[in-house]
């Protein structure tokens, strides 16, 4: 199966108390440029399912005729409902989750469903066993699996492969700012075996115009400590985002669209994860698809001196 280059993350943004016109406007314009692949979790929120239900309603009000032409994916894994079965990876709480996600959804099947989040407590055998019963079961084209290092990703492969169940992407956190992938030599290991999309390429919204000048504007995640923090925003991080811009101004880039197609030179990525709370965000990211300028020698060596 082929993945866009771009993939679309309805993220916490999209829950129930966003701006229902703007969130179908980006979801609209981003069909309409290409983007097949809309990526969504069950705990999505910022109140678990709302985004789902969000995505719901837009599915229903845009979509109902172009299911065919779309992607979707959802994900369990994280705290969804108190007590011992709403969190991590037993067979109880994938199942459940599923047929919540599809009933928030309103669709009868997802195309791919991904355990969000390794489980230290359950069998590895349970967990992948209840992936490929939602294929069986017809709740799903495919499966995958998220946050997982090489060594359990193709532990998970090979469980699913057994039971004639392929694993096709492993969802990861990956950017020039963030790159333990390549400490955990994650994507060599992967290579040809499964696909590797990557979230957070703009480290949270680090690298954007955001923090150039060393402030906290408001409505940014920094401002609402949320994943990102305002105390992370020090002269030290402002001063590599910075070297980093210029280098992305001398492509004639900016700092953003540099972080998006720095991803995508490298072939053993599949599809990178993109967020956007406005459709201006969204057409700015779009755009390092359409710059195919590849990087020099140079500015990649200046990047990893820089971030390495």
């Amino acid at each position: 199966m082929k993945l866009p280059e771009l993939s679309l993350g309805l993220w916490h943004n999209f829950g129930t108390d966003a701006d229902h016109s703007v969130a179908t406007d980006i979801l609209c314009t981003a069909f309409d440029r290409g983007i097949t692949h809309f990526d969504l979790a069950n705990n999505y929120g910022p109140l678990p399912g709302s985004a789902e239900s969000r995505f719901g309603q837009i599915f229903t009000e845009q979509f109902g005729s172009h299911r065919d032409e779309m992607l979707i994916s959802t994900k369990a894994g994280y705290l969804m409902w108190p007590g011992p079965y709403g969190d991590f990876g037993s067979r109880k709480y994938l199942l459940a989750s599923c047929d919540q996600s599809l009933k928030r959804m309103g669709l009868e099947y997802v195309d791919i469903f991904y355990h969000h989040r390794p489980d230290p407590n359950t069998p590895l055998e349970e967990t992948m066993g209840a992936l490929a019963t939602l294929v069986s079961q017809g709740k799903a084209l495919y499966v995958a699996i998220s946050n997982y290092h090489a060594k359990d990703a193709l532990k998970a492969k090979a469980m699913l492969d057994g039971m004639g169940c392929p694993c096709i992407l492993n969802q990861v956190r990956y950017s020039i700012l963030d790159r333990w992938t390549e400490e955990d030599k994650l994507l060599d290991a992967l290579d040809g075996k499964v696909g590797t999309i990557c979230f957070s390429p703009l480290a949270q919204g680090l690298l954007t115009s955001r923090y150039l000048e060393g402030k906290v504007p408001s409505g940014s995640r920094a401002s609402e400590n949320r994943f990102l923090k305002a105390k992370n925003i020090t002269p030290v991080v402002v001063d590599k985002l910075n070297k980093l811009n210029a280098i992305a101004m001398k492509r004639e880039q900016t700092l953003s669209e540099m972080a998006i197609a720095w991803l995508l030179r490298d072939q053993r990525v599949t599809s990178v994860l993109i967020g956007a709370s406005s459709v201006g965000q969204l057409e700015e990211n779009l755009k390092a698809i359409k710059d195919d300028t590849p990087f020099t020698k140079e500015e990649l060596a200046a990047i990893d001196a820089l971030t390495t």
